[in-house]
């Protein structure tokens, strides 16, 4: 496939407000490629060269792309960086530079051959795996040679990707649905596959070659996707909803980790599939010395510990442990322990099929506690009474509450039901809990807060449609630094018009892409024709919102937007206000 394809159904796709026109043109350009290269078109529409677990980074700065981009036009670094200033977007710097240019290997671009798909690919991987000495002065040469061969329009995404500003915010369900469309599958069965094996090259080629998806295996060193609660706040409510025997667990506030043993050593991923691995070289040690199993995952909260009392530390204390230059230190003044709550692989067996208590056994068989490692603290439990007591003890010890688990639940990966349940300290507010919520768009400020964004829209996330849904219109919460931050932060993401993925009624001034995940409390959950959660569930023509919203100060960089707070959630919550809860 020519690149310049590529190009058009990128631009087409950045162009519609629509996501079903969306999931059309992708479905289009999938029915076009090779099965040899649908991986590489997959992931360069998804910004990355291989699936984000893998821990594969351009190490591309502006800069760098700038001077890569001054080298194939002769235009000036000075004269590009003023450019760029203008235009507030490297791919409108470089196709507009690539567009002036007089070079004369340019200006022959009609009479050259034109650039494949799989040459771009390769030569971004390329640039990736440069390293030692030279390995900028070689990164350069290789973008060069790709600007000099690229039409303006080719210019302007490649510029994108290797920044990490394409901009397009494609998700991966909506690459599965694209690829079902094209190529006669069944969405479900792609969306399991997927969740066994989240790598949507590797799966897009195994259908493209006709290969079955039922050969997708569980494998160390592959991160499954987290299973995930539901929320109730009241006990009796829980067993209610887990038949009446719960396996609790205290919930720590740390970050959660998929450990995966093979071997190849110890890998640690985050819940966004992440390689966190270089943040936690303590906890690598430590499992390697408490887990007695050639080949495992398990899954378990990273917890910072106070190095003077040992006392539990809040999730944001950890965030030191992600500056890969700090890491040595960080360790000693913010060291942790991992409480591990789950194990779903053992030496060739598939656990996640097997009932909650038989991988608790297993769990225990395989690891030799320490003062690093240790299973998290859980009871069975089939009282309410008893559930609350555990609950207070939890909390009193400085975790954020319990997780109650059906006894006999299966590992669902990437699901979010009622056999995992949050049973969280309530607020004294009528809202029972913080929710985490997706920045869709931005409100410009005033007064003291001119020059960057006063308020923030937000939304809800539905798993069902892959659509985001507003919620509230928040400002409170912020200090002057957090709305410097989120300007910063926001800038990347930002795009001209509503993004096709979020359903709004208010216009907002500026539309990002749905990406970053704040968490939020607020007064109450109530009744709003403004915003479209839940529209039409409570009452016809209103949504829920959250009223007196406001920022906690957390940023959920743990999170994905994708496992941000959703629409069923939302309502849940609605519901379980003392105001309109009704008796069941």
């Amino acid at each position: 496939m020519q690149f310049g394809e590529l190009v058009k159904a990128l631009a087409a796709v950045e162009s519609t407000t629509q996501r079903s026109v969306m999931v059309k043109l992708l479905a289009s350009l999938f029915k076009k490629a090779l099965p040899e290269e649908i991986d590489k078109v997959i992931y360069l529409i998804l910004g990355d060269l291989r699936p984000p677990w893998e821990g594969l980074e351009l190490g591309v700065g502006e800069k760098l792309c700038l001077r890569a981009l001054a080298k194939a036009t002769g235009t000036s670094q000075a004269e590009l960086e003023s450019l760029y200033k203008k235009t507030g977007d490297i791919g409108e710097a470089a196709r507009r530079s690539l567009a002036s240019s007089k070079r004369p290997g340019l200006l022959t671009f009609g009479s050259q051959k034109p650039l494949e798909v799989s040459e771009v690919y390769d030569t971004l991987l390329k640039v990736a795996r440069a390293s030692g000495e030279g390995a900028q002065d070689m990164k350069i040469a290789l973008l060069s040679s790709l600007f000099a061969r690229s039409s303006p329009e080719e210019g302007k995404y490649i510029a994108r990707f290797v920044v990490g500003k394409l901009r397009l915010g494609v998700a991966d369900m909506t690459i599965i649905e694209a690829l079902a469309d094209a190529y006669g599958v069944r969405k479900e069965d792609l969306e399991r596959a997927y969740h066994v094996y989240p790598d949507l090259g590797h799966l897009a080629k195994l259908v493209a070659s006709g290969k079955p998806l039922d050969e997708v295996k569980v494998t160390p060193g592959v991160p499954v996707l987290p299973m995930l609660a539901q929320r109730l706040s009241s006990s009796s409510e829980i067993l209610a909803k887990l038949g009446g025997t719960a396996i609790c667990e205290y919930k720590y506030d740390g970050e959660r980790a998929q450990i995966h043993i093979s071997q190849s050593g110890v890998r640690i991923f985050s819940r966004r599939l992440e390689d966190i691995t270089h943040a936690y070289p303590d906890v690598v040690k430590a499992v390697k010395e408490a887990v007695m199993a050639r080949e495992a995952i398990l899954e378990g909260e990273i917890v910072a510990v106070d190095p003077d009392t040992g006392e539990m530390l809040p999730f944001q204390e950890l965030m030191h442990r992600k500056r890969k230059h700090e890491v040595v230190a960080a360790m000693e003044m913010y060291p942790t322990v991992l409480y591990l709550f789950d194990v779903i692989f053992v030496d060739g067996e598939d656990l996640t099929n097997e009932p909650l208590i038989y991988r608790r056994v297993k769990l225990s068989e395989i690891v030799q506690e320490s003062d690093k490692v240790q299973i998290a603290k859980w009871l069975m439990l089939d009282d309410p009474d008893s559930v609350d007591v555990f609950f207070h003890e939890a909390v009193s010890v400085g975790t954020e509450g319990l997780i109650c688990k059906s006894p006999t639940s299966e590992y669902e990966m990437g699901a979010r039901g009622w056999n995992w349940i949050k049973y969280k300290r309530d607020y004294k507010s009528e809202m029972i809990d913080t929710v985490d919520l997706v920045v869709v768009g931005a409100f410009y400020g005033r007064g003291k807060r001119a020059g960057l964004y006063g308020a923030f829209l937000l939304a809800a996330y539905d798993p069902s449609s892959d659509m985001f849904y507003t919620v509230c219109k928040v400002g409170s919460g912020f200090t002057d630094a957090d709305l410097k931050k989120m300007y910063e932060i926001l800038q990347p993401l930002k795009i001209p018009h509503r993004h096709p993925r979020v359903s709004s009624k208010m216009e907002a001034d500026v539309w990002f892409v749905p990406q970053v995940v704040i968490e939020v409390i607020g007064a109450e959950i109530t009744l709003s024709p403004l915003h479209t959660c839940c529209l039409g569930a409570v009452r016809p023509g209103v949504g829920l919102a959250v009223r007196f919203p406001r920022f906690t100060g957390r940023y959920r960089t743990d999170k994905g937007p994708e496992q941000a707070t959703t629409v069923a959630e939302m309502l849940e919550l609605y519901k379980r206000q003392k105001k309109v809860a009704q008796p069941e």
